[in-house]
């Protein structure tokens, strides 16, 4: 179809289909394939498969806050020990954690919609075997296969997203929609798994993912666009994936196990040595592989590092905060498992009032860093406010106060932070900044978690054999861990002032640093351009052309 400007007619021409780029060393050629009537074709159905993918990550974020209510009731049924118990949720973590970053890379070289796909099919099948579970050995080995399933499925979500959301306004509100999805799933797992658990029994908790997850599967075959991925022209890194999951399943198991044995025992030093060498040797084999797994250069920018960073610093005081606040309701307050998601209920609902929309316009107008900083500010606040709650709490006057902050600040925060940690990414390599971004949060969680725990429980058993009141001993050990947490979030503050940069710079510096390829274009004249810039100069085109057909001022074309 064909516009005019001045006189002059300007042709609409889509581009070649076939991008060639370079690998991740330069030495081999792979294929990105393009179809620009495909693409981000219809505004609806990318809307659309919007909403197929946050119901893939409903799912999993479910499941992960609804078992933990349902602990009591699955440990008396089962004959769980109390040490074997905490099993239930290592095994998922440990599998979880342990394959994001080769899930999310899988990603990029087959297909994300392929990946996606797997990850439901095994986390559907395996919450089955869950809820069918008859013995301790049974649901944990389920639990581990169930979280092989939740890392395949979670790690290329937002790669998904910031590949069918290309431009900014529209890219920060469908994050927004991601954090509100992963805020709510986890306000209805808390409350869903307390009336499940004493409602009908706890294999229900299990059996409530069987909907959901045939629903995605089945809107996911009909309405996601299929991606070839980068391809595997120069070979699978298979030793670099074995290094980095067996590095961090094991870092994880360290971490999670680091309350039982002590942070200074030889068990937590011996394993978390293994998992840094072991890490160390990944990291090595990546800066010489032909082809390697993880692309050292995502790195290199400023904001995917820093906002990594600073979501791990952000987590292991949230999270940790969270789980801990909720042992203060129950132990010291005397609130059940309904009474806890119900206190928590203004954090979900601030966090998802402000992801849907009105954080992602804050973002465009003010820019993600000034959001996020302000965000970190609420959290720092409402965990200060923790601090201070008494022993004879009342949940108005001393508890909300707190999670009305922590429930603005998370909603400013967890946006922009999944703005400004996907700003550096390309097309090609978005499903690894994905990856990234997932395990940093799980690690970050698991690590802050294992710190806050072990701390109060220390000060706790100290106050105790002072004599102090079962009570007060308790809340004196979670004022700690609140106050550490509080720490935390400080130090993510000043990194994020210090380190991450505005989005538009960090774009520009990612299109600046990928070399040049060679792409032929329909009149086979070479483009000098990385293939990230050319779609986004096609995008702009495009949108250029369209509105000269509605009406619109021209623009001029360079």
């Amino acid at each position: 179809m064909n516009s005019t400007q001045n006189g002059a007619p300007i042709t609409r021409k889509p581009p070649e289909k076939e991008v060639h780029m370079p690998t991740a060393a330069q030495t081999a050629t792979s294929t990105w394939t393009i179809d620009p009537t495909v693409a981000p074709a219809v505004a609806g159905s990318r809307w659309i498969a919007l909403v197929v993918l946050c119901a893939g990550m409903l799912m999993i974020i479910l499941d992960q806050t609804i078992v933990n209510v349902a602990l009591p009731s699955i440990q008396s049924d089962l004959g769980f020990s109390q040490s074997s118990l905490v099993w239930v949720v290592n095994a998922y973590l440990i599998a979880f954690g342990g394959l994001l970053l080769v899930a999310g890379r899988l990603g990029d070289l087959i297909g994300r919609k392929r990946i996606f796909l797997t990850g439901l099919a095994v986390f559907t099948s395996a919450s089955l075997l869950c809820g069918m579970s008859a013995s301790p050995e049974m649901l944990i080995a389920a639990r581990f296969v169930q979280g092989v399933g939740g890392a395949l499925t979670s790690a290329v979500i937002l790669g998904m997203i910031v590949t069918i959301f290309p431009e900014p306004q529209e890219r920060a509100k469908a994050i927004g929609v991601y954090s509100f999805v992963a805020s709510a799933g986890a306000a209805i797992g808390l409350l869903a798994g307390g009336v499940l658990s004493e409602a009908i029994s706890w294999h229900w908790i299990f059996f409530v993912n069987l909907p959901i997850g045939i629903a995605a599967a089945v809107l996911a075959v009909r309405l996601l666009e299929s991606d070839r991925g980068i391809g595997l022209g120069g070979g699978a890194d298979v030793s670099g994936a074995l290094l980095v999951t067996a590095a961090l399943m094991l870092g994880v198991y360290t971490i999670v196990e680091a309350a039982n044995y002590g942070w200074s025992s030889a068990h937590t030093l011996g394993f978390g040595a293994a998992a840094l060498a072991l890490l160390v040797a990944f990291v090595a084999r990546q800066a010489s592989a032909t082809n390697p797994l993880l692309l050292l250069r995502i790195f290199r920018s400023r904001n995917v590092s820093g906002a990594n960073l600073v979501q791990a610093l952000m987590v292991a005081g949230l999270f940790g905060t969270f789980f801990l606040g909720a042992l203060y309701m129950q132990r010291v307050l005397g609130y059940g498992p309904v009474d806890v998601g119900l206190a928590f209920l203004p954090v979900a609902l601030g966090i998802g009032t402000l992801s849907l929309g009105f954080s992602a316009r804050l973002n465009t107008r003010f820019g993600a860093r000034t959001v996020l900083v302000s965000g970190l500010t609420l959290i720092m606040a409402g965990l200060a406010l923790l601090v201070r709650a008494p022993v004879d709490a009342e949940y108005v006057a001393d508890l909300l106060p707190a999670m009305l902050l922590l429930g603005i600040g998370g909603g400013l925060s967890f946006p922009a932070l999944m703005v400004l940690a996907m700003s550096g990414a390309t097309p090609s390599d978005s499903g690894l900044a994905s990856g990234l971004v997932n395990t940093t949060r799980q690690v970050g969680g698991a690590l802050g978690l294992s710190i806050l725990a072990t701390l109060a429980t220390s000060r706790t058993d100290g106050l105790l054999a002072d004599g102090d009141s079962t009570a007060s001993a308790l809340t004196s050990g979670y004022h700690l861990a609140f106050a550490i947490g509080t720490g935390f979030v400080g130090v993510a503050i000043v990194l994020a002032l210090t380190v991450l940069r505005p989005e538009a710079a960090a774009q520009m510096e990612t299109a600046k640093a990928h070399e040049a390829p060679t792409v032929k274009a329909a009149g086979s004249v070479n483009d000098p351009r990385p293939p990230d810039l050319q779609w986004a100069t096609y995008q702009l085109c495009r949108l250029a052309v369209d509105r000269l057909e509605k009406g619109g001022a021209p623009c001029s074309q360079t």
